[in-house]
């Protein structure tokens, strides 16, 4: 008996070790690279409203539509949960206001906030682990600066044990590493720019990259596409049949910057909202750096790959005004839907009326089988404010019974993916609650 609870207690104690030395704080700070188009460092506010933005703070902690800047209280809707984002305004009460430069940069790069209790990573702090500790307190002065609201943070609603936060410290010891951001000195400058940005800043990976049982990142499959909230992140590998390999320099710096490019389709979902709230404010020369990364990145198929048909046939045999080419069995309520709702801004052949975002051929929405954006962005409609202007489509989720909006997305897909569709009612009345 006495040699069990030696071993027991040994184990613990390797347990509990292993736990703290997992756990461990990185205090080195790497070696960040210069990004281009952000303000000097002596402009500490400028520079930290260039970085707010390049780190994508808005979409997460701003309710669309609410006025409430960095307020919080938007749903995160995961697979054992609903997470309610934090108030990150000045406010000494309910916001960060009272928090010190060290609290705030161990609540970004370690995930712990300043009560000691640890986040969840629907904060993407395994990425922002990586940046360095000027820019996360230029984040910090700049978001001092903006008005305080009053608003406390919405309690998560997750079952047990899932609300236990002290056992993300197990989840941390399985897939966190708290590290800085370290140039490769083998790369460019602007390579390592680009890299900063995507991997650090824009924290890409926790989209595009597929998750695991235990919901960390898969790093083989990173940046091959994700399903997340109801949405498809796609493949922004350098795989050129599934990923954006294919796409010209151009292509890839329109998409970013405009949310659109010609031939290859138009942001919405979260995606619209990246576009709308941080990539169309990079400076040209960061989003530049973006492209060269990305282009670097290793081809990964991914596990549910979507295959581009460019020149669907039954889109090449349309007219702006007429539908042509569609199989014998097509699908004609869908048809129908189609020429009552969508032809007159998308048209037959898929170009788009007035405006290239209404743009449908070569776009991987159509051409997944699934239909998952086509049947979100009918349901939910899309919204984006690009230098000024307003980019929209009206959602149709109160017009449209789950029978009617899968029809209508089995004929989008068959028509401008020439891809044999998929998508039932229960599949829509089940992304309707997402």
């Amino acid at each position: 008996m006495k040699r069990f609870l030696g071993i027991v207690v040994a184990l613990l104690i390797v347990g509990v070790a292993a736990y703290f030395w997992l756990n461990r704080t990185d205090a080195s700070e790497g070696t960040a690279p210069v990004i281009v188009g952000a303000p000097a460092a002596a402009d500490v506010l400028a520079r930290g409203e260039y970085l707010t933005k390049a780190a994508d703070c808005t979409a997460c902690h701003t309710v669309p539509g609410s006025g409430k800047h960095f307020a919080g209280g938007v749903a995160f809707r995961l697979p054992f949960g609903t997470i309610y984002s934090s108030n990150i305004t000045a406010d000494a009460d309910t916001g960060i206001g009272s928090w010190s430069d060290d609290d705030f940069v161990r609540a970004v790069r370690e995930g712990i906030r300043k009560d000691g209790k640890r986040l969840y990573p629907a904060f993407p702090y395994t990425s922002y682990t990586q940046l360095s500790r000027p820019d996360v307190l230029a984040i910090k002065a700049y978001l001092s600066s903006l008005p305080k609201i009053s608003q406390s943070t919405r309690p998560n609603d997750l079952g047990f044990p899932f609300n236990q936060r002290w056992a993300m410290g197990f989840w941390n010891a399985a897939f966190f590493k708290s590290q800085r951001f370290v140039a490769d000195p083998s790369k460019s400058p602007q390579w390592n720019s680009g890299q900063y940005l995507a991997t650090a800043l824009g924290h890409c990976a926790e989209c595009h990259t597929p998750r695991d049982v235990g919901f960390g990142l898969e790093r083989r499959n990173e940046l091959a596409g994700e399903t997340l909230q109801g949405w498809r992140a796609y493949n922004i590998t350098s795989d050129t049949a599934h990923g954006i390999g294919a796409w010209s320099d151009s292509d890839i710096a329109s998409y970013l910057a405009t949310g659109h490019a010609d031939g290859r389709g138009s942001a919405s979902g979260p995606m619209g909202e990246v576009v709308e709230n941080s990539l169309q404010y990079l400076k040209p020369e960061d989003t530049a750096a973006l492209v060269v990364y990305l282009r670097s990145v290793p081809a990964r198929e991914g596990s549910d790959p979507i295959s581009i048909d460019a020149h669907a046939a039954p889109v090449l045999a349309s007219t702006d005004t007429a539908p042509g080419g569609d199989r014998t069995d097509a699908n004609s309520a869908g048809l129908k839907l189609f020429e009552g709702a969508c032809a007159s801004c998308h048209q037959w052949n898929g170009k788009g009326q007035q405006t290239p975002y209404a743009s449908l051929l070569g776009s991987r929405g159509v051409n997944d089988v699934s239909g998952t954006n086509v049947t979100q962005v009918i349901l939910q409609g899309s919204k984006m404010r690009i230098d000024e202007h307003d980019v929209f489509m009206p959602a149709f989720a109160k017009a449209y019974s789950d029978t009617e909006v899968s029809t209508l997305a089995n004929y989008v897909i068959a028509h401008f993916g020439n891809k044999v569709e998929t998508v039932t009612p229960d599949v829509v009345a089940k992304r309707r609650q997402l």
